[in-house]
């Protein structure tokens, strides 16, 4: 466990229509127990790539809108080429869910990403299969949640794909890591409920995913 007296700091861009900064604050809030501090951008209009550069993690779960209230898209070519910048420089990206929505035809975020989401159908139990020796994957066994079933364009065949996702429509790349120059990038697509996020396993799985981003596992 990080000491208490020098937590990580993680900026977080969260808040879209469907996926509510509270959900997402307190889907979080475990982990402020385990070495982390986060910083909230809920509206984008408070970001800016002078703020971004303060951190060496970025916590990006927030669909290409504005806020929950401003289904405006907020994601310029400019910002876009001040992610590519931010983590070609060195630093971590974690995306989590909504982070890879309504990025399909944004070709610099998607290939920071690694690839997209494209529908999911209606929800329904998904199980979350992860590969062993993975540090991400560390102590985390095969769990189920009722949820949403991203399914996914998934562009990057050279990704380490660490969780795969199972429901009774299709088995998909649930979560992988890349590297982007000196940086490095974590994709987690569930969870969407409340419950998903605060199960232990997928709980386990944002601390892992964090401390590979920040290069602290």
């Amino acid at each position: 466990m990080v000491s208490r007296a020098s937590p990580t700091r993680v900026l977080v861009l969260c808040d879209d229509y469907w996926h509510p900064a509270p959900r997402i604050c307190a889907g979080l809030a475990p982990q402020e127990e385990q070495g982390f501090t986060f910083d909230w951008i809920e509206h984008a209009g408070e970001w800016s790539a002078e703020r971004m550069a303060q951190y060496s993690v970025v916590l990006l779960t927030k669909s290409n809108e504005v806020s929950s209230t401003d289904k405006t898209s907020w994601v310029t070519a400019e910002n876009e080429s001040v992610f590519l910048d931010y983590v070609q420089s060195g630093n971590g990206l974690l995306v989590i869910h909504s982070g890879l929505a309504q990025y399909r035809d944004l070709r610099l975020m998607r290939g920071l990403a690694g690839g997209a989401f494209a529908s999911h159908p209606p929800q329904c139990p998904v199980t979350i299969e992860p590969r062993k020796e993975h540090p991400v994957t560390a102590g985390i066994e095969l769990f189920t949640v009722f949820d949403e079933h991203y399914m996914i364009d998934f562009d990057d065949q050279g990704a380490d794909v660490f969780l795969t996702t199972t429901s009774e429509h299709s088995t998909q790349p649930g979560g992988w890591t890349r590297s982007e120059g000196k940086g490095r990038v974590c994709v987690l697509s569930p969870a969407h409920n409340l419950e998903a996020w605060l199960h232990p396993a997928f709980q386990r799985l944002i601390n892992n995913a964090l401390r590979w981003c920040a290069r602290s596992e």
